[in-house]
């Protein structure tokens, strides 16, 4: 149990930061909100592969590390075009 946990944020660390890195343009996002964003894609993308029959493979996991991977990059770009990175939102105010 708590192996999975350690795993679940290693790698939700680890697959955040990469959608981080693909995503085009600045992402104003916290660490805190990445690791979340990363930890659940990695969590959602573990149980369609396991649905799916591919996350039990000998070796690396590569179909599921990818899956998870693109979680994260939709992840990131939702977070970000929704405004909820570090200013919390929009504001309203536009400048001229």
């Amino acid at each position: 149990m708590i192996g999975a946990i350690v795993s679940a944020v290693v790698i939700g660390a680890i697959v955040g930061a990469l959608a981080r890195l693909l995503v085009p343009g600045r992402q104003n996002m916290s660490i805190g909100l990445t690791l979340i964003v990363g930890i659940v894609a990695a969590l959602i993308g573990t149980l369609i592969a396991h649905a799916f029959g591919w996350a039990d493979t000998r070796g690396i996991d590569w179909i599921e590390h990818i899956l998870q991977l693109a979680l994260a990059v939709l992840g990131v770009l939702l977070v970000t075009r929704m405004g909820m990175g570090r200013g919390g939102g929009r504001t309203g105010r536009t400048t001229t």
